[in-house]
Formats: structure tokens, C-alpha cells, sequence
């Protein structure tokens, strides 16, 4: 089979995306980890097939590199945004569904991405650390110097912690340094730090602000680019009106061949 595929990335966060309106691709768990990897296949920390759905402009389909059909991608979700654009779905607003339900994005003349994210119903404020569903599961530390912080071997220790299988979480470690956070995060699925996570800053966000109330925008550093979130906190332990915003861009397209 010959795939068209198109290569973009948000904050280093990259995706393989294809255009499967007419439903004819299918691939296996072992096509999307070779298309993934980084050595024999394209390389990506996931793929997304942007696919039909009733009431919505597309759906969003996205698998980790791992090759297995994964929880909410929200660098993810502002690349899907963008590729519609480029198809001609959509101009500069959108409504699609994800694995998660119905997100609303736009597109402002900076290119910059703005993407609704779900409300988050419960967050789970433990000794040392977070606990929050963004759209995934999210595992929030706190820090003093992210920059040193052995994400790899940390995150990788958490991810596998009893408490959180069979599936695993999400590992992030953030520093507030006032102006902004920094965020770090170890993926499962990837099994590996990515460059930035959409979910994980986001969670990161929520987190930082602890049990404070009011509306809050924070810019958010991480080791691909700058985003930004903005969201609503009514109560302690939730969030509403989550944004999260940043830049989505196509980095090449062309067509590989499949066995």
C-alpha cells in the first residue's frame, strides 16, 4: 500500500497525518510503529488519520508511536486543526471529535492554533504531586530546576508505578518561575520525554495554580517552543473553559510504501 502522508509538528510534538475521508486506509498495530519509527520509518511521536464523522467537520484518530490507539493528543489536536485548514475542510475555525468528545478550534493570522480542551472534572491534589485527566491521565511534580531533572529514568519509574496500570500515565515535571512554567514531560507510548506534550502543559497549568479560584493565562516553556493555556477554576479541584494555544506547522508531505 502506498500511503500519503503529511509531516507536521506543534512545539516539536510531531505527527505523521493522513487524509482518510474516503475510510480506504487501514493499518495494523505493526504498520503505525514502523511508520513511527525513527530509523526505519518516517518518524513521528504519533499518527493521526483525519477521518469523517457525523455533525463535525472530521474526526481525529490518533495513534502513539507505540502503535496503539491512544487517549487525547493536544499538540496533536492543533496539527489535525491546521491539516484540515490545508485541505480546504475548514478556514480558520473549527468543530471536530476526538477519542475524548467534541473540541472547538480557531486559527488566528499568526497561525497560532487555539484549541478548546475538555473541562476537567477532578484533580487530585497528593503530598508532592498532581494527579488530572487533560484529555489523557497526567502525573504533575513539582521542581526546583527542571532543566536537571533525569526525565527519562524518573518518568519512566512513575509511568510503570502499580497505582497507575495496566495502561500507565503521563509524567511531567514543572518549575514555576513566576513569569511562566517550564514543563518537561516523559510519554507513555512513546516511552520517552517528547519535546513538548499538549496535554501534559495543560495539566501542568491547572496544577501549578494549586487550589486557587479566578481565571487564569499562563505561558508555558518547554524544550520544543512556547504555548499557552488559559482556563477558568470555580472550584479546587476542576478547570473550565481550557484553551491551549501555540503553533502548528507542516514540516513536509510526500509518500512512503507499506508492507
Amino acid at each position: 500500500m502506498r500511503l500519503h502522508f503529511y509531516k507536521y509538528q506543534g512545539a516539536g510534538n510531531d505527527f505523521i497525518i493522513a487524509d482518510n475521508r474516503d475510510k480506504q486506509i487501514h493499518l495494523s498495530h505493526q504498520q503505525v510503529a514502523f511508520l513511527c519509527d525513527r530509523h526505519f520509518g518516517i518518524g513521528a511521536d504519533g499518527l493521526m488519520l483525519l477521518e469523517p464523522a457525523a455533525g463535525y467537520d472530521f474526526r481525529m484518530v490518533y495513534y502513539n508511536s507505540d502503535g496503539n490507539e491512544s487517549t487525547m493528543c493536544g499538540n496533536g489536536g492543533r496539527c489535525i486543526a491546521a491539516f484540515a485548514r490545508k485541505l480546504g475542510i475548514i478556514h480558520n475555525e473549527t468543530r471536530f471529535v476526538a477519542i475524548d468528545g467534541p473540541h472547538h478550534a480557531t486559527i488566528d493570522n499568526q497561525d497560532n492554533v487555539h484549541l478548546g480542551m475538555q473541562d476537567v472534572h477532578h484533580i487530585a491534589f497528593q503530598d508532592g504531586f498532581t494527579v488530572l485527566n487533560t484529555g489523557s491521565p497526567h502525573y504533575v511534580v513539582r521542581v526546583d530546576d527542571v532543566d536537571n531533572i533525569d526525565v527519562f529514568n524518573r518518568g519512566r519509574d512513575i509511568r510503570n508505578m502499580e497505582a497507575y496500570q495496566p495502561k500507565g500515565i503521563n509524567v511531567n515535571f514543572v518549575q514555576d518561575t513566576g513569569e511562566a512554567i517550564k514543563v518537561r514531560t516523559y510519554e507513555r507510548g512513546v516511552e520517552n520525554e517528547t519535546l513538548s506534550c499538549g496535554t501534559g502543559v495543560t495539566a501542568c497549568a491547572i496544577a501549578t495554580v494549586q487550589k486557587a479560584t479566578g481565571n487564569f493565562d499562563r505561558p508555558v516553556l518547554t524544550p520544543g517552543g512556547r504555548l499557552r493555556v488559559s482556563f477558568k477554576k470555580t472550584t479546587p479541584e476542576s478547570a473550565t473553559e481550557v484553551v491551549l494555544t501555540g503553533p502548528a506547522e507542516l514540516v513536509f508531505e510526500g509518500y512512503i510504501d507499506i508492507e
